[in-house]
C-alpha cells in the first residue's frame, strides 16, 4: 500500500508544475487522499463487506469531495487533480496513468446490475466538467475536452469534444495539413487538437472548395495556352477570409 502511495506522489510531481514537495502532494492533494481512501474500500467491498465500504467511501467524499464507489476499479498512477465534483461509479474501470480533473463524471445510464460505466484504458485525459456516461470503452491516450457530455465509444488517440461529443481523429489533422502543403494552400486556425469538430468540418470545406479553385485556374490557363477562350467566371473563393469567420 505504502509503495502504491509513494508511486502516486511521484507522478503527481511529474505531472503537476504546481507540485513543490513530495510532503505537500502528501498532505494538500484530495485526489491522493481520494484514492488511498478508494484502496482501502475497495478491499472491503471484495471481501463482501459492502456497508462499511460504502461508509468509508462516504467519509471520503466528505473528505476530499471526490466521490468514487467502492467498486470502481482504478489503475496505478490515476491522477485525480484539483477533483472537488468528480464522481466515479460502481462499474467504471480507469486505466493506469489516466488523468482526471475537477467535475468529471464516469457514470452509468443503465438501471441493471450489469456493467453500466465507462472504461478508460491507459493514459486517458478527461477534462474539467466533462460526463462520460455508459458501458462503453474509451481508447488508450485518448482525450476527453472539458464539458463535453461522451455517450458512445471513443477510439484510442482520439478527442473527443462538444455535447454530444464528437470525435477529431490526430490522423485526420496530419492528413488535412499534408493535402494542404500539396496544393500550396495553408489551412488557417485549424491544427491537431483543434476544439471544435464544426468548425473543423467547415475548415475542411473551405479547404476543399480552394483546391478546386486552384484547379480551375490551372485548366483555364491550359485553355488559353491552346488558343481557346475562356469567359468569366465567378469570383474566387477567398479561403482565408471564410477560414475566420468559421473560427
Amino acid at each position: 500500500m505504502f509503495a502504491r502511495l509513494r508511486e502516486d506522489i511521484s507522478n503527481v510531481m511529474q505531472k503537476d508544475p504546481a507540485a513543490r514537495s513530495s510532503l505537500e502532494v502528501l498532505l494538500c492533494y484530495p485526489g491522493i487522499h481520494a484514492v488511498a481512501i478508494h484502496r482501502l474500500s475497495n478491499r472491503l467491498w471484495k471481501g463482501g463487506f459492502t456497508t462499511l465500504a460504502r461508509w468509508l467511501s462516504h467519509w471520503g467524499r466528505w473528505l476530499t469531495g471526490i466521490e468514487i464507489h467502492p467498486g470502481a476499479t482504478i489503475g496505478r498512477r490515476v491522477f485525480i487533480d484539483h477533483g472537488m465534483g468528480v464522481v466515479i461509479g460502481e462499474t467504471a474501470d480507469v486505466g493506469d496513468d489516466c488523468t482526471i480533473y475537477q467535475g468529471v463524471t464516469l457514470g452509468g445510464t443503465a438501471l441493471n446490475r450489469a456493467k453500466r460505466h465507462p472504461t478508460l484504458e491507459r493514459g486517458v485525459v478527461v477534462g474539467a466538467g466533462a460526463k462520460v456516461l455508459g458501458p462503453f470503452t474509451v481508447g488508450a491516450g485518448a482525450n476527453i475536452g472539458s464539458n463535453s457530455v461522451v455517450i458512445k465509444e471513443v477510439p484510442a488517440g482520439a478527442t473527443a469534444v462538444g455535447i454530444p461529443a464528437r470525435m477529431i481523429l490526430q490522423e485526420d489533422d496530419k492528413r488535412r495539413e499534408e493535402q494542404a502543403a500539396r496544393i500550396g494552400f495553408s489551412a488557417y486556425g485549424v491544427t491537431q487538437g483543434a476544439n471544435d469538430p464544426l468548425s473543423t468540418a467547415l475548415h475542411r470545406l473551405i479547404d476543399h472548395v480552394a483546391m478546386q479553385d486552384r484547379q480551375i485556374e490551372r485548366l483555364e490557363e491550359s485553355v488559353r495556352r491552346l488558343g481557346g477562350q475562356v469567359g468569366d467566371l465567378v469570383e474566387p473563393l477567398d479561403a482565408g477570409k471564410l477560414n475566420r469567420m468559421v473560427d
